[in-house]
């Protein structure tokens, strides 16, 4: 079973890997996360099982590696958590602190959307299904969420960035995700 401690970082487990970022700050004063954001990401593109994706949130990812990542030099990016295709979750960033993840973005109104959500990274794109692992381990990480943080609604980038992001893209089961996790049903409408 997956919980936060009191930092806001996930307890030892076999499938958890903290590997702190330098890319977050402080939430406003009087904010928690009543967001969920859902990502995807796969560096270079298409390509799974890598550590660019790690080296990415790190700001040590090397450029040379591939053509294709020249192209994110300068970029200084996080996100909460990531995870792999195998289901394993990476975190970068205290579920108390503003992960860099959602950019220009909106959300009922607000804009600004890192002040007041967690940010969860598929490794994936948008059109190749995510697997069986993954949505385990999404189970699995959101009652530890929601222990701490008043979670009262999940979105895609793609929503809250509309025409600026597409993930997590159609490849993404929304409808699973709802059915595995029983309050998006109660709480949730229709994304």
């Amino acid at each position: 079973m997956l919980a936060l401690d009191r930092h806001g970082w996930l307890k030892a487990h076999p499938r958890v890997t903290c590997a702190p970022s330098p890319n977050y700050d402080d939430r406003p004063a009087g904010d928690d996360a009543t967001l969920l954001v859902m990502h995807n990401i796969s560096l270079p593109p298409g390509i799974f099982g890598g550590t660019e994706v790690v080296d990415l949130f790190l700001n040590r990812l090397d450029y040379n590696a591939h053509p294709w990542l020249p192209q994110l030099r300068g970029l200084t990016v996080s996100a909460h958590f990531f995870v792999r295709r195998d289901g394993s979750i990476v975190q970068f960033v205290s579920t108390h602190k503003r992960a860099w993840h959602a950019g220009v973005s909106t959300f009922a109104g607000r804009e600004r959307c890192n002040d007041f959500s967690i940010g969860i990274e598929m490794e994936g794109t948008d059109t190749v299904p995510y697997t069986p692992e993954q949505y385990a381990a999404l189970t699995q990480l959101l009652p530890a969420l929601r222990a701490q943080h008043p979670l009262q609604a999940a979105r895609g980038h793609e929503h809250i960035a509309p025409g600026r992001k597409t993930d997590p893209g159609p490849a993404f089961d929304w409808g699973r995700f709802r059915r595995e996790n029983g309050w998006l049903r109660r709480q949730l409408p229709p994304v």
